[in-house]
């Protein structure tokens, strides 16, 4: 909401002196989508595409619900945060207020914005405070922009799968996730095994963040410079712009997972764990991503709080873990002296690998997607072999709020961001740690970073005792358990045993501030 006008105006679209708080001004509508007014002896505008949310008619009088930014109301020039505020237009008869409101509405349909939303909100998630936060940010914003919605609740792990399998998209221009990420991975997968996923896919997701990790919401606002927060994410949802997100499939003879954020195995994950250190200075508190292992095993430790979190990362990083194993790769271009040639040539993983934890192999839905159509055999693949601190692929730049893990990954560049540690002394990985939250951990001369298309993992067990196996993390869930894990009775979609991951570039979309 400008306090001046900047350059030649553009053609009106309709312009009239109205009635405003008493005073009558005239108010004119430019064809860029620009309302100009004066109040108190200063030019004021609001742009509808960018601060427009809605408007109603009460009587003879128009009211104009927009977000603005708060600084801009009482210290001009200045940035501030969004706030909601409602501007009320008095035209001078009910023909004009007709026209005023066929040339608003108008304008506001050309922008393409959703008005139907189907939204899950899972009420589990994080610090269970996803009911709060969509009635104190995204149900009141979603009113003022006239957007119709249907609220799902999410009952159970994998419900939100479940519900859109079958769900009737043609009622709705986008589906909203009130979550943290594992939702919206849920809706993914679930889009991606209907029969008529081709169509399916292309509907908007969007994501406001509401648990744990919120990592594509933050890759998401973070990348015009926004605060992660359910209102700007919401905000960036009404006003409907999209973009292009990469999908990666993970394989494993018939079994399938597409995931949209980030596979972790060893000493990587996108769960964050703040632990209060005093080891150089008592009052900054040093964020580490740490193990997937992590978050899983401590539960043994549930007894202790909270604190539990703190007290396994530690015994972790002074009992650093290393794994055997290989992985091979189709480096990016530019990448190309990662590794050393391999005879892998990308063959496709159709045999069947049993998993111990199922009674049979998952198998993929007839009908449904089964992954990007590449030629892999004719690919440049490359190896690194083992052992292993840590291997973490990325399809978007931050794991976690506080977590940039692939500071140049790109929603829609057809590669994952795979960053590796092969050794890394005990101090010198704490001190990598810190690092996580500005992303120059990978100028790290212990961390190869680099872009890959495609992708084989073969995991191995750990070094110091190769009874023991790890644990494969995707997307903030476990994907495979190893022998001798946590709870590694449990099921998990699958074995611990060679994957195989292909990127198909821009396959979904999603809603984005850009």
């Amino acid at each position: 909401m400008d306090q001046t006008g900047g350059g030649e105006l553009a053609l009106a679209l309709l312009s009239d002196r109205v009635l405003l708080n008493g005073t009558v001004t005239d108010v004119t509508l430019t064809g860029d989508g620009v309302l100009r007014w004066t109040e108190g002896g200063s030019q004021r505008c609001l742009e509808v595409d960018k601060e427009v949310l809605g408007f109603s008619t009460e009587g003879p009088r128009i009211k104009i619900r927009a977000v603005v930014e708060s600084a801009k109301i009482c210290c001009p020039g200045r940035r501030g945060a969004p706030m909601r505020k409602t501007f009320v237009f008095e035209p001078q008869s009910e023909d004009l207020l007709r026209v005023w409101c066929q040339k608003l509405q108008d304008f506001i349909d050309s922008l393409g914005r959703p008005k139907r939303l189907f939204v899950f909100l899972n009420p589990f998630g994080g610090k269970k405070s996803a009911s709060k936060i969509f009635l104190d940010d995204v149900k009141p914003l979603l009113e003022d922009a006239n957007v119709e919605f249907t609220l799902q609740e999410t009952k159970h792990q994998l419900h939100a799968k479940e519900v859109v399998q079958t769900l009737d998209l043609s009622k709705y221009d986008g589906i909203v996730c009130v979550s943290g990420d594992g939702v919206l991975v849920e809706v993914v997968n679930g889009l991606l095994e209907r029969e008529d996923w081709d169509t399916a896919i292309k509907i908007p997701l969007g994501a406001v963040p509401a648990g744990t990790g919120n990592g594509m919401a933050k890759s998401l606002l973070d990348s015009v410079g926004h605060p992660c927060t359910a209102f700007n994410a919401i905000l960036a949802i009404i006003r409907g712009k999209r973009c292009s997100l990469d999908v990666a499939t993970i394989s494993q003879g018939e079994t399938r997972f597409f995931s949209v954020l980030t596979l972790a195995w060893g000493m990587s994950d996108i769960h964050l764990i703040v632990l209060n250190f005093k080891l150089v200075n008592p009052i900054i508190p040093y964020i580490l991503c740490l193990v997937a292992d992590i978050d899983i095993e401590s539960e043994k430790y549930r007894w202790m709080g909270s604190a539990r979190l703190d007290f396994y990362g530690l015994q972790r990083i002074f009992h650093l873990r290393k794994y055997n194993g290989r992985i091979s790769f189709v480096p990016a271009p530019g990448f190309e002296d990662y590794g050393e040639p391999s005879s892998h040539m990308g063959e496709f993983m159709g045999q069947e690998i049993c998993n111990p934890s199922h009674d049979e192999p998952m198998k993929v839905q007839q009908g449904s997607y089964r992954g990007p159509t590449v030629a892999l055999e004719s690919l440049n693949w490359r190896k690194i072999d083992g052992p292993f601190v840590s291997v973490w692929l990325h399809n978007v730049t931050w794991g976690g709020e506080n977590t940039k893990a692939a500071p140049d990954a790109k929603f829609s560049d057809g590669y994952l961001d795979l960053i590796l540690i092969r050794n890394c002394p005990r101090l010198a990985l704490l001190a990598l740690m810190t690092e996580l939250n500005n992303g120059n951990h990978v100028k790290s001369p212990l961390v190869f970073y680099f872009k890959v298309k495609a992708f084989v993992l073969e995991p191995g067990p750990r070094t110091d005792d190769a009874t023991k196996e790890g644990i494969i993390d995707v997307d903030g869930e476990v994907l495979a358990r190893g022998k001798a894990t946590y709870k590694s009775y449990q099921k998990a979609l699958m074995a611990y045993d060679k994957l195989q991951i292909t990127v198909d570039q821009g396959l979904a979309t999603i809603f984005t501030p850009l």
